[in-house]
């Protein structure tokens, strides 16, 4: 971010997402979405310097020299600039490899464990920021990030939020309000006509009676999306996750993340 800031040739881009020119209905950038505006009247203090940072976080795993079905797999973590135009945040210059997590197998829930360190510095970062020397300006101003997104995979993504997406409760949105029922034959969980009960209450959909399900008609409503506290208030409420049992270790055990 300081290279960023101290290149003439990229100084002024980094308040592009500002200052850009929005045409109505259509997006061409992230900062387009209703997720960034909703972002920018919540967190105002953030939003009203042009100069801080908008993250997006991408993490994959895959087998070194495509030694597919071995054991060991490799897990590259990136982190994107958001501030730039579209032309350039999307470019492979721009992706930062912010670690890089090593094998010898695949890391299931001990993920968490590699990313504590990164998850601290991105703590940091949004509630200290870290002074910065802006090329373009002659001055330093303490600049401050904030992780927007995460772009992965579904089996990336469950290992990450630590909700399986198999199961009675694979849906990630219904959670415990899920109408998954087993299919006795196919021994497999079904979500069939789960999805009506998302549609507004006038949809003709919810009254048709042949096209989905034989005479059934949704009057269910879709419970309310759960909030960041309320998700946050569950997820405390687990056992942190360490590479060993917590019964053979009495401090809580971490890895060496390589950079």
């Amino acid at each position: 971010m300081q290279r960023l800031y101290a290149s003439q040739a990229t100084v002024e881009q980094m308040t592009w997402h500002a200052n850009h020119q929005r045409e109505e209905g259509s997006m061409c950038h992230p900062s387009d979405a209703e997720a960034w505006r909703h972002f920018d009247r919540t967190h105002h203090d953030f939003a009203v310097d042009p100069c801080n940072v908008r993250l997006d976080l991408c993490m994959d795993g895959f087998a070194l020299h495509g030694q597919y079905g071995r054991t060991y797999s490799c897990w590259p973590v990136i982190l994107t600039p958001y501030n730039l135009p579209t032309g350039k945040c999307m470019s492979f210059e721009y992706m930062f490899l912010t670690m890089v997590i090593p094998g010898p197998s695949n890391l299931k829930h001990l993920i968490d464990v590699y990313l504590e360190s990164l998850i601290e510095e991105l703590q940091n970062l949004w509630h200290m920021g870290v002074l910065m020397c802006d090329s373009a300006r002659d001055e330093t101003f303490t600049m401050r990030t904030a992780l927007m997104l995460t772009v992965n995979d579904l089996p990336t993504y469950v290992m990450a939020s630590g909700w399986s997406s198999v199961g009675v409760m694979g849906c990630q949105v219904c959670m415990e309000d899920t109408r998954a029922f087993y299919l006795q034959n196919g021994r497999k969980m079904c979500y069939f006509d789960c999805h009506r009960e998302f549609l507004p209450p006038d949809h003709p959909y919810r009254r048709n009676k042949k096209a989905i399900t034989n005479d059934r008609v949704e009057r269910k409503v879709a419970h309310p999306r759960f909030t960041g506290e309320q998700r946050r208030d569950w997820v405390e409420e687990f056992s942190l996750a360490v590479e060993v049992p917590l019964s053979l270790s009495d401090e809580y055990i971490t890895h060496a993340t390589t950079y």
